[in-house]
């Protein structure tokens, strides 16, 4: 008997995990206090931002990163220049391309196919696979869902559930503030 109890509850605690991983980031209250999330708006111009990646195991990694949004056409392009607390330095740029129906495809260097991006209330959503490189030259295949909301002071808070082979591994954290 005890050993079934043991097995469902270990049971359950893997379907927690795993639902925990499955849904979305919530949006967060203060949305309600301020306007819609726009992309072309709140993202343009130059930025700067402080974030930080927390693992479900402890670990955290700190990161700074430079912002520079420009509209061309139907495409958002937003480039990225991070420097993380450790010294390593990197650089991105994601071209988001405006559907007919309002949702945007969206490609970076090391996202996996394309990201599909969608308003939710006041809320802009990103969702993608990355292949993060590892130290041995492998890479790790994450999925990342973002939310992304404009405070009433104006800056722009993004909040990521990132995943693992459908199971929680982290979440990212970053403010961003127009300059």
């Amino acid at each position: 008997m005890m050993a079934r109890n043991s097995a469902i509850l270990a049971v359950t605690g893997a379907v927690l995990v795993i639902t925990g991983c499955a849904t979305r980031p919530k949006i967060p209250s203060e949305a309600s206090d301020s306007a819609a999330f726009k992309l072309e708006r709140d993202l343009l111009g130059p930025a700067v931002g402080r974030g930080s990646f927390k693992s479900i195991t402890g670990g955290s990694r700190g990161f700074t990163v430079q912002l520079y949004g420009k509209q061309e056409g139907n495409v958002f392009i937003l480039e990225e220049d991070f420097e993380y607390d450790d010294g390593e330095k990197d650089k991105k740029t994601w071209r988001l391309t405006r559907q007919e129906d309002g949702t945007y495809v969206g490609v970076r260097e090391d996202v996996v196919g394309e990201a599909r991006g969608y308003m939710d209330g006041p809320a802009f959503r990103l969702e993608y696979l990355i292949d993060l490189p590892r130290a041995n030259g492998s890479t790790i295949r994450l999925g990342f869902r973002d939310v992304l909301i404009l405070r009433p002071d104006g800056t722009v808070y993004n909040k990521a559930n990132v995943g693992w082979r459908g199971i929680h591994a982290g979440k990212v954290e970053l403010e961003m503030i127009p300059q």
